[in-house]
């Protein structure tokens, strides 16, 4: 039996992910490090604290930016 889709918004674009799958899951299924991201869920900023603890939902909204280091 095939895993339920469901479907999410990242960085303004339309995917799909696995059914509960949890964010860290989620950010390495989308080749994201999670050492240089910063993190918006659903509108709001969300601590990594909490990252191991969110699970990803239908019609959620993520923006993930990418920390870039330089002078």
């Amino acid at each position: 039996m095939a895993a339920t889709q469901i479907n999410i918004i990242v960085n303004g674009e339309s995917r799909f992910c696995p059914d509960n799958i949890s964010l860290p899951d989620l950010l390495n299924l989308l080749d994201f490090n999670p050492r240089l991201i910063a993190l918006e869920y659903n509108g709001e900023i969300l601590h990594r604290q909490f990252w191991d603890s969110t699970i990803i939902h239908n019609d959620d909204r993520l923006e993930v930016v990418t920390i870039v280091g330089g002078g």
